[in-house]
């Protein structure tokens, strides 16, 4: 036996002679068939094998010295920008009192349409030029500054009472630089003096701290984050109170495929609601206290091996192969035996 007729003898794929091969209409029908399904799983396992999947991993967190960012993005229907204020204290120690760098205020109307933008100042917190003169005595100095104190107090009050009366209401964005430590930030209107705030509301249970956070994050968003509290509406309809946001913070890193890597940072969140009653001696806010937590989590995008695309498109496109020729054999046999006529029984 010759080296040829022994490599033949190998072949697992006998070919027929032309005319012993007979082609069916039926067959015609399940190759369509079976051809459109092998084209749809090849795109599916094509689309599979180009997408990325996500790999998690959990490591101690070693960042030190590093700031946080908080970007805020909420509405106020019912309070004034000229008595809101964003104040912010951490366990260091830092406080700070009626924030305005990297902060906006936007003027709503009644309806939620922008009419304008509001940055005046805290009239407690922050100081007010008197004017000296080398001929005036200091006794007459304080009452210069006391009269102005005096008419900024009351024409903020006329000014605020009138924006109420219309319905005005308020937008407040834009981003804190925080220590990265535990602390709190709320917006509330604690950084008025205590006997305007009281001309202009007439009690604390009048301080409508309705509010809609549109956007609240820690960092920039990766892929398929969902911030918990995002287009979360708050609106009161009775007695107002305290709204507080515990927040646990996860320190996230998110690297691409292209080994590009995102710091960011994604949370959790418990709310709380304490309504308030005329007795008490605080003023109403919402209230958003943070904790850090010690474990990162890392979320790094990888790519299927290109072995393991083929070893599936092999395995869907035979299978597919093999159960379309198993139909076309079921079918050309049951249409034989339908259409095949019976023998007649000869008569005696």
């Amino acid at each position: 036996m010759g080296m040829k007729q022994v490599i033949k003898n190998l072949d697992a794929f006998p070919r027929a002679e032309d005319h012993l091969l007979q082609k069916t209409q039926s067959g015609a029908v399940v190759s369509i068939v079976g051809l459109f399904i092998m084209a749809t799983l090849f795109l599916h396992e094509l689309t599979y094998y180009i997408s990325t999947y996500e790999v998690h991993e959990m490591a101690v967190d070693l960042k030190r010295g590093e700031t946080l960012p908080i970007h805020i993005n909420m509405s106020f229907p019912s309070l004034p920008c000229q008595v809101l204020s964003v104040d912010a204290i951490d366990m260091s120690g830092k406080h700070e009192v009626d924030l305005d760098t990297n902060i906006w205020k936007l003027r709503l109307s009644r309806e939620g349409v922008i009419i304008g933008t509001e940055y005046l100042s805290d009239l407690v917190e922050k100081g007010h030029t008197s004017h000296n003169h080398e001929n005036e005595t200091d006794h007459h100095d304080k009452k210069v500054h006391l009269d102005k104190f005096d008419d900024e107090a009351e024409n903020m009050i006329k000014t605020v009472k009138k924006a109420l009366a219309n319905g005005e209401g308020c937008r407040v964005y834009g981003v804190l630089d925080v220590q990265r430590v535990a602390g709190n930030f709320h917006i509330s209107v604690h950084g008025l003096n205590i006997f305007v705030a009281q001309m202009i509301f007439e009690g604390a249970t009048h301080v409508n701290v309705s509010h809609v956070i549109h956007d609240l994050s820690f960092g920039p968003k990766y892929p398929g984050l969902h911030n918990p509290l995002d287009e979360t509406n708050r609106i009161l309809h009775g007695s107002s109170g305290t709204f507080k946001y515990y927040i646990k913070i996860v320190p996230t890193e998110y690297k691409y495929i292209s080994k590009e890597v995102l710091p960011t940072n994604q949370f959790s969140v418990t709310e709380y609601f304490s309504p308030m009653n005329e007795y008490d001696r605080t003023w109403p806010a919402v209230y958003f206290l943070y904790d850090l937590s010690p474990i990162t989590v890392t979320i790094k995008e990888e790519r299927r091996s290109f072995l393991h695309f083929i070893t599936r498109l092999c395995a869907v496109l035979g299978g597919t192969f093999a159960l379309t020729g198993m139909l076309d054999r079921w079918m050309f046999r049951f249409l034989e035996a339908v259409t095949k006529p019976t023998p007649r029984r000869s008569m005696r």
